[in-house]
């Protein structure tokens, strides 16, 4: 198969839906042997057969990665990955930092730093003996503007990009680019919060300079595709805000967290 991933592995965790599963479509057309990870394995099954249908390269792999060993088990049945996507997590809902106790915390690193740190390392020898690597760790605005009632996921993305760029400077010499994404997306999490808050998702999308919140496949996926390929050989340490230009003066997030 043909396109700019041909003949590459890639490994996207929390591939069954919202950005995960736009990547994993996107980098499958473009070639790539997709392993799509997730909690949901069935519903990852689903979506890796569709793939398959479509004419791509897919399969599937339940984890939970909050847990080492199954993570490890899930780089060792995927076999030797070149292009690494760290996307899974599910979190806490809007509470203020000192209601949140400290098993709170310990999940969102667990999803959000401890997860990805194995991943990387499972795959580094891989990488570093081809002299060729990807990792796409995905980040958050909430982290990088300290966002109100995240406190949990907020520390723990700003880990995992540390974490990223440290990765970063370290592999650089062996040919291994690690970025991250801080997207503004349409996905699980986005639709629980229009859930319990629709009046405040319908003012960060209106407060987004492009007025509107990206599709993973058509406004994310791409972003990814480019650090997966190899147009990214020189690009490794940056954190690429796919955000339809939230960042430039933040987003409005001031959930009631009460008193």
């Amino acid at each position: 198969m043909s396109g700019r991933l041909a003949g590459r592995r890639a490994l996207i965790t929390g591939a069954a839906d919202g950005i995960g599963l736009g990547i994993a479509r996107l980098f499958a057309r473009e070639g790539a042997d997709v392993v799509l990870a997730d909690w949901n394995g069935e519903k990852a099954e689903a979506e890796a057969a569709a793939i398959r249908a479509a004419g791509g390269q897919a399969r599937a792999l339940q984890v939970d990665v909050m847990d080492k060993a199954a993570v490890l088990a899930m780089m060792e049945a995927a076999g030797p990955v070149d292009v690494l996507v760290n996307n899974a997590y599910t979190g806490d809902g809007p509470r203020r930092l000192e209601s949140k106790g400290d098993e709170i915390f310990d999940r969102a690193m667990l999803m959000a730093f401890w997860a990805p740190k194995w991943t990387m390392e499972a795959a580094l020898p891989h990488m570093k003996a081809q002299r060729w690597g990807r990792v796409i760790n995905m980040g958050s605005l909430n982290g990088v503007n300290a966002h109100m009632g995240s406190a949990d996921y907020n520390s723990a993305k700003e880990a995992m990009r540390a974490l990223t760029r440290t990765a970063a400077r370290e592999w650089a010499g062996w040919g291994i680019c690690c970025n991250v994404i801080c997207p503004a997306a349409k996905s699980a999490a986005s639709r629980r919060i229009e859930d319990v808050a629709p009046e405040m998702m319908a003012r960060i999308e209106a407060a987004n300079p492009m007025g509107r919140m990206g599709d993973p496949e058509s406004d994310i996926a791409p972003v990814a595709l480019f650090l997966a390929s190899e147009d990214c050989r020189y690009v490794t340490g940056n954190t690429l805000f796919a955000d339809g230009g939230g960042h430039i003066n933040g987003v409005a997030w001031a959930p009631d967290l009460g008193d």
